[in-house]
Parts: structure tokens; sequence; C-alpha cells
């Protein structure tokens, strides 16, 4: 659970950092907050982020990297409700990333748009809040597409290798 956590917090911070260096690079008010409704520069948000995820990424590969380091591991079944949520999931992380990417773009090319609402139909959201909406999405979705993956094998029954050739050799016949 701490990897998927770990590891969404990272891929979310990254996003973060994106956009705020995309604001940087191309010479927009970056001195302007990352998100209206929290005061925090958008170079310093980015650069706050930027750390955020060098931290929570390195310890979710280290997470992995100990917990496949064990046994082989093999499939475990999955119900088709587990399924459906990794489905979800899965669309999320694509759909998430894709709007963030899309909002941050708007807000180096025509960073007031940020404090407008998202469409005329509705008097709320605005265009900043749904960017922090679909970051919040994408730590939600990349979590649980971790853990779900993480949980989705066990440790092999099978022998190792290296014992069927030590059992194969002390009984004289090749493995």
């Amino acid at each position: 659970m701490v990897e998927a956590i770990a590891f969404g917090l990272g891929y979310t911070a990254v996003l973060i950092w994106i956009g705020s260096a995309l604001v940087a690079s191309f010479g927009y008010d970056e001195y302007n907050p990352y998100w209206s409704a929290i005061p925090l520069r958008t170079d310093t948000a980015g650069a706050l982020a930027f750390g955020v995820s060098i931290v929570t990424l390195a310890i979710s590969r280290y997470l992995e990297l100990s917990r496949r380091s064990g046994v082989p591991t093999e499939p475990v079944p999955r119900s088709g409700g587990v399924l459906m949520v990794q489905a979800v999931a899965d669309t999320a992380v694509f759909l998430g990333t894709a709007l963030v990417i899309y909002l941050s773009c708007n807000a180096f090319m025509h960073p007031s748009t940020l404090d407008i609402h998202l469409t005329h139909l509705m008097s709320w959201p605005t265009e900043g809040t749904v960017r922090v909406i679909a970051l919040f999405v994408c730590f939600v979705a990349v979590a649980t597409r971790r853990y779900l993956r993480a949980t989705g094998s066990r440790p092999s029954q099978a022998v190792p290798v290296t014992e069927q050739a030590g059992i194969a050799a002390s009984r004289g016949t090749a493995a």
C-alpha cells in the first residue's frame, strides 16, 4: 500500500512540476499562484513538486524492487469487479494525465483562463480547480493501479531452478 501511495504521489508531483516548468519556459508570470485556492507561487509549487517526486518515486521503486526480489510469482485470479476497478483506474490515469497536460498548456498560453469557469453551462469549477481535481484523480488512479498490480500475484509454489538442479544431481539424473 505504501508503494502504491508513494508512486501515485510521485506521478502527480511530476505533473505539477511539468506544468510549472512550462509556465516558466514560456516566460509567463510564475509569481502567480499555481492554484488560486492556495497562495503558493507557481515556481515554488514546481520546485516543491520536483523534490517530492524525487523522494516518493525513489521510495516506490525501492519498495517495488524489494517486493519483487523474493520468490517467483504467479498471477492471482481476479473477480470481474476487481478487473473493472483496474480498467477504470487505467482509463482515469490516461484521461486525467491528458486533462492536466491540456490545462497546464492553457496556463502558459493564456494564464488568465485559469480563473474562468470551465464551461458556460456551469458557474463552477474554474479551469484551475479542474486541473487540481484532475491531479487528484491521477493520484488516486495511479495508486490504485499500482496496488492492484502489486497484489495481482502471489509467491509461486514451484521449486526454484537451482533447487531442481541440486535434486536431480543427487538422484543422478539431468534436470
